[in-house]
């Protein structure tokens, strides 16, 4: 009795999951791939700055949210920024995280066009208009997330702020993995 009404859970679970996992899937390789470390560039770099202004945007039910960022940092003339919190639900998700450990780098795509989940953060840079978002999720029993994605859906709402940088800030390289 107990074995068969496992079954039925899982058949049960299987028909209703629609998580697709693609990857790993091998970034394209760069000059800079097989290069050791460069001792001229530092181990870190920093700029001091002030914000300029704050940006606090809200996206309604079935927004694509990072379409929705894109858009928002065209319409408002951010070229660079920070993405200082966001918080929501969504009905939709679809993110990557890294899958190995060298270079060219290789990533799992993670999408779920029903996955309900609440979003406890969303954090990342504007760097020269170029959205670089990242996402955490948590369901009931998990957290997890990585880099946002399209077609990552607002269920009831989520609210993104940005803390505005000047647009005279070379932050070009910031996200570059050759810069090493």
């Amino acid at each position: 009795m107990f074995r068969a009404a496992l079954c039925l859970l899982l058949l049960h679970t299987a028909a209703f999951s629609q998580l697709k996992r693609t990857g790993p899937i091998l970034a394209p390789a760069t000059a800079g791939d097989k290069l050791p470390l460069d001792p001229k560039v530092p181990s870190s770099s920093a700029i001091s700055t002030q914000f300029e202004r704050i940006v606090v945007i809200r996206l309604k039910h079935q927004t694509d949210i990072l379409a929705a960022i894109e858009q928002q940092v065209k319409a408002q003339k951010i070229s660079n920024a920070i993405i200082l919190s966001g918080f929501g639900s969504a009905i939709a998700t679809h993110y990557h995280v890294v899958a190995n450990r060298t270079f060219p780098p290789s990533n799992y795509f993670l999408e779920d066009p029903t996955e309900d989940a609440d979003i406890v953060n969303i954090n990342g840079a504007v760097f020269n208009g170029r959205v670089h978002a990242h996402i955490t999720f948590a369901d009931d029993k998990k957290a997890f997330g990585g880099h946002l994605e399209p077609r990552t859906k607002v269920f009831t709402f989520c609210v993104l702020t940005l803390g505005v940088l000047p647009a005279s800030l070379d932050t070009s390289r910031y996200d570059d993995k050759d810069l090493r």
